[in-house]
């Protein structure tokens, strides 16, 4: 090596899987309160990343750019006065549904390392199946099925999705109890168990993905559907469970989610 030479310096950027990783990155590094996001902070810091990706001639995926769009979107609108004659939906924070995007994203990253982490315990521990989960009518001639098998259909329908360049230049707002009504109707409509992965392909975006994994938690998690399969490998499905009529009666649970999701 001569002398001279200069040495190989490597600059290490993070990996985000996506925009919402990045920003919420971002706002919790600097414990900033994301019901006020100094948005022309965020947004230099934003391109700052998005310009070291550049510099390491790093392809940028469509949806960083999509979302520096619409951060400078959003700057820009909070610069300008109100407009008096406005509808009010228009007069309301221009960073309101970026905030409902990051919490519903937070949330979805939480329960998906809770769900991991139960993963690796249950990896590493063994020990005696719950039999009344086996036990009743209801289960007969099924395998009631984890948790974690629930998000490894989420995984392997996200992943199919992600190989799809595809730019989505509108973003539906769908809420959780929404979601959850959603597959109410699907599963009296002809009484028969929902596909899990059928279920979330149908999702127009891999936003209404992860608003539709949070609701089929909700919905396990209040005993309204089971996860199940017919046979060993075979595909997960949704079926009604003992409480799901006494869950969606009168709307109150329902409405109590969505409450929790604001």
């Amino acid at each position: 090596m001569a002398a001279n030479a200069q040495p190989d310096y490597r600059i290490q950027l993070p990996v985000y899987e996506g925009p919402l990783d990045l920003l919420l990155d971002l706002v919790r590094k600097q414990e900033i309160d994301i019901h006020n996001i100094p948005i022309a902070k965020i947004t230099k810091q934003y391109l700052d990343y998005l310009h070291q990706l550049e510099k390491l001639n790093v392809d940028i995926s469509a949806d960083f750019l999509y979302m520096a769009a619409t951060l400078i979107h959003i700057k820009s609108k909070m610069l300008l006065p109100v407009d008096p004659l406005a509808p009010p939906e228009e007069q309301g924070d221009p960073r309101e549904e970026l905030v409902h995007r990051l919490l519903e994203h937070e949330k979805f990253k939480n329960a998906a390392q809770m769900l991991y982490e139960k993963q690796q315990l249950e990896a590493h521990v063994w020990s005696h199946p719950d039999l009344s989960l086996y036990e009743g009518e209801e289960t007969e001639g099924e395998l009631v099925v984890s948790l974690v098998d629930l998000v490894k259909v989420f995984q392997q329908v996200l992943e199919r999705r992600r190989e799809v360049a595809k730019v989505e230049l509108t973003h539906e707002v769908v809420t959780v109890a929404q979601m959850m009504e959603q597959l109410r109707a699907r599963l009296l409509t002809n009484d028969e168990a929902v596909s899990l992965t059928e279920f979330f392909e149908a999702c127009p975006s891999r936003r209404a993905m992860i608003v539709a994994l949070l609701a089929v938690l909700e919905m396990v998690r209040l005993q309204a559907v089971a996860l199940v399969q017919e046979k060993m490998f075979g595909d997960v499905m949704l079926r009604k469970h003992k409480l799901f009529d006494v869950v969606f009666e009168g709307g109150e649970a329902i409405a109590k989610i969505d409450e929790e999701y604001l």
